[in-house]
């Protein structure tokens, strides 16, 4: 079998070279490119990732020119096949969020062991996701601060619209239920796929579910 072709982004010099020194005694990963900068590494991939098929790139958050994120979201726009992991210090419930709804392959701080590291680039290779614990940890907390400031955030009428239209309730059935106009009913429909950001009753649906108005 062919070995994996990797790209390394990170512009501290000295984690550059222990993860080199990690790598390049495994026959099974050919290191194709080191980069300390994101738009090398997008630039790179734009020319030759047609050619070269680059299985792998791993990069820190922090970089000049192009971030982490911003390269992650390159990729995943760009060279779908290519899979990413970020190994960063910084693991904050945003850059987190951004980087799983960007769909990064795997997120591992930058003081993990080093077999846990090598574990994430295996399972990644093989098609799998990998976030280590404390990832994991911020994320959900992340979640849950959000959905609560989300509850908060809408009023008591907005709610029992959300839980009728969840319920599959006509406007009118709505309308008749609360007291209020079908106009009216219309319009908090139309603020509450805005303020959740869905597209639709099947989005609202799915948030009235999440936030626990009706069961799933």
């Amino acid at each position: 079998m062919k070995p994996y072709k990797l790209i390394i982004a990170d512009d501290h010099k000295m984690f550059l070279d222990g993860l080199l020194s990690i790598l390049k005694s495994n026959k099974d990963y050919d290191i194709v490119l080191t980069a300390n900068s994101g738009k090398n590494v997008a630039k790179y991939l734009d020319i030759n990732n047609a050619k070269d098929k680059i299985d792998l790139v791993i990069t820190d958050v922090n970089m000049p020119d192009m971030n982490g994120i911003q390269l992650n979201k390159h990729i995943k726009e760009n060279h779908y096949k290519t899979k990413t992991l970020v190994v960063s210090m910084l693991h904050d419930t945003t850059t987190i969020q951004t980087l799983t709804k960007d769909n990064v392959d795997g997120y591992v701080p930058k003081n993990a062991e080093k077999e846990e590291l090598l574990k994430a680039i295996e399972n990644i290779l093989n098609g799998e996701k990998y976030f280590s614990q404390s990832i994991k940890e911020v994320y959900l907390k992340g979640m849950f601060s959000n959905e609560k400031d989300i509850m908060e955030s809408l009023s008591k009428r907005e709610k029992e619209v959300l839980k009728l239209i969840a319920e599959e309730h006509t406007t009118q059935e709505i309308a008749d239920t609360l007291f209020l106009s079908k106009h009216t009913i219309e319009s908090y429909r139309k603020n509450l796929i805005s303020k959740l950001e869905v597209r639709n009753l099947a989005g609202l649906t799915k948030y009235a579910i999440k936030l626990g108005l009706v069961d799933d």
